[in-house]
């Protein structure tokens, strides 16, 4: 029997007030699979990794999680997804090693220290690890919101431009954690602004426009020029 998708959307839907932000969107994403979503300010992507994140309600259309609806069994969903948005969602008076135990404890992640220490040292904020949140620098902070996302191992990442205040060092400890994430059957979606990330790092990329998927393909299948060219153009994207 064929697994489910990783990540299936069916007609989603999104507005606020008046303006209508996602637009009958399908997406099916595989396990497997990295895909990388491009669009301009205002094209839809963060609402839409909020709304498959469960922080974001639509309006119409179904989400289904590692064969999960989103609307019946938020809690399990939890446990199968990590997250990083643009606010890094960590205590500021707690040490780096204090947040990971809380939220690893909330998860039910055995041997949390052990597995706090674990995740900090792959981060390459090992040094840091009694270091208080708010006397870190953007980039580390942005390190250890991370680190967050992934410390009870979640088979899925969402990540909404997860290379925003990160250093080459820090974007290659990323890229080398998204394909093993992605090489063990796990999936991953992120958005970038950056043509060079987005293309370097992904299985399949897509591009949102006006709140819908008007591309989508396998990377191997992507003329790299004209997708450079399309994005500079139409998207305001940067290389």
């Amino acid at each position: 029997m064929a697994l489910e998708p990783a990540i299936l959307v069916n007609g989603l839907c999104k507005s606020f007030e008046d303006n209508s932000v996602l637009s009958n969107v399908d997406l099916t994403i595989d396990w497997g699979t990295q895909l990388t979503i491009f669009g301009s300010n205002g094209s839809g992507k963060t609402t839409l990794l909020k709304s498959l994140a469960m922080q974001c309600r639509p309006d119409g259309g179904s989400i289904n999680i590692a064969g999960r609806d989103v609307s019946r069994d938020r809690s399990t969903i939890r446990q199968n997804i990590g997250v990083v948005g643009h606010q890094p969602m960590l205590y500021q008076d707690m040490t780096c090693i204090e947040n990971l135990i809380f939220f690893g404890r909330m998860y039910g992640v055995n041997e949390i220290a052990k597995r706090a220490q674990k995740v900090l040292s792959e981060m390459g904020l090992g040094r840091h690890l009694n270091d208080r949140v708010r006397n870190l620098s953007h980039g580390m902070q942005k390190r250890l919101a991370i680190s967050r996302a992934i410390i009870h191992k979640p088979p899925i990442l969402l990540m909404d431009e997860p290379e925003t205040g990160l250093d080459i060092v820090a974007l290659e400890i990323v890229k080398s954690l998204i394909k093993s994430w992605t090489s063990k059957m796990g999936a991953v979606v992120i958005t970038t602004h950056s043509i060079e990330i987005g293309l370097g790092w992904g299985s399949d990329v897509a591009i949102l426009n006006n709140g819908a998927i008007v591309y989508r393909a396998k990377q191997e299948e992507v003329d790299q020029m004209w997708m450079r060219k399309t994005l500079l153009s139409n998207f305001g994207l940067t290389s």
